[in-house]
């Protein structure tokens, strides 16, 4: 069954007004629950959101807010090979991450109630209500991958270690900054048409299409990303899905023709290293949403 034009126009817009306010509210919530801590008030720590509600990718009925709570103090390193923290003049923090993490962990359910917070292995969910968004709040310290040219120079970032103890590296500034440049560079369509493949993800997951199941947000994006500008722009948006999928369907095929694509950040590859996704993954996903839309 094919899908027409007139709903690929109405996935290609953002949430609602009220949805968005309730987004608005939940990064708001948090700020103030950091501001209200003792432990935490007079700390150098920035809140900010990140993820598909920062760069407006989110989709109606399906919205969640990513916010990272980094304190600025600290830093987790990474040095060019033979470097260590001595090179840079920097030494170990006082603060262990876990610690920080608890701390935020008490800020939240103090502000919002132990009911409405909960402690998961990467994030504390703080749970939605009449008036908030269901909130993935995730604490960090700063990240800084020094420059290979010598220089005292870095990419900044935030790295955070979940419970389960693997060091897990974002560029969530990076990402946001190219996500606005790629919309730019192909009149506004990239934004339009990563929610429109969002919402076809989650048509998918609700007819039980077992290849949409565990397609992240964020891969649909960076997929999406990397699709060269002069496929979108065509006269509808079915033509524009059309040629996104075509394009990273068959990129896909094979670990070579897709090698060098990199995330939106333009800081961390793809396909390469560990990931929560797997090219297989990824060209199994676009091959049955190009049937979806009963494209021939």
């Amino acid at each position: 069954m094919s899908i027409s034009e007139e709903t690929f126009t109405s996935w290609s817009k953002g949430p609602g007004t009220t949805e968005q306010d309730r987004c608005d509210n939940a990064e708001r919530g948090v700020r103030k629950a950091i501001a209200a801590s003792d432990m935490l008030s007079d700390m150098d720590i920035t809140v900010f959101a990140q993820g598909s509600y920062a760069a407006r990718t989110n989709v109606r009925q399906n919205s969640d807010v990513d916010i990272c709570v980094r304190l600025n103090s600290v830093a987790f390193s990474e040095y060019p090979d033979g470097k260590g923290n001595s090179d840079y003049g920097r030494v170990e923090s006082a603060i262990k991450f876990s610690e920080y993490r608890d701390m935020v962990g008490k800020a939240l359910t103090d502000y919002f109630g132990g009911k409405s917070v909960t402690r998961g292995n990467k994030a504390f969910d703080v749970h939605e209500n009449s008036y908030r968004i269901d909130a993935d709040v995730i604490a960090t310290f700063e990240h800084r991958r020094y420059l290979t040219d010598g220089s005292n120079r870095w990419h900044a970032g935030v790295a955070f270690k979940p419970d389960s103890g693997e060091l897990i590296k974002n560029f969530p500034q990076q990402c946001y900054d190219s996500d606005v440049a790629k919309n730019d560079s192909v009149r506004r369509r990239y934004k339009r048409i990563v929610r429109i493949l969002k919402r076809l993800r989650d048509a998918m997951q609700e007819e039980r299409i077992a290849t949409a199941a565990n397609v992240p947000s964020f891969l649909i994006e960076c997929l999406a990303w990397n699709v060269p500008d002069d496929r979108f722009n065509q006269d509808t948006y079915a033509a524009d899905v059309r040629a996104v999928l075509a394009h990273t369907f068959n990129a896909t095929l094979n670990d070579n023709d897709c090698s060098t694509w990199i995330e939106t950040s333009e800081l961390k590859w793809l396909f390469k290293g560990v990931k929560p996704w797997t090219r297989t993954q990824a060209h199994d996903f676009l091959g049955a949403a190009w049937n979806r839309c009963g494209f021939k």
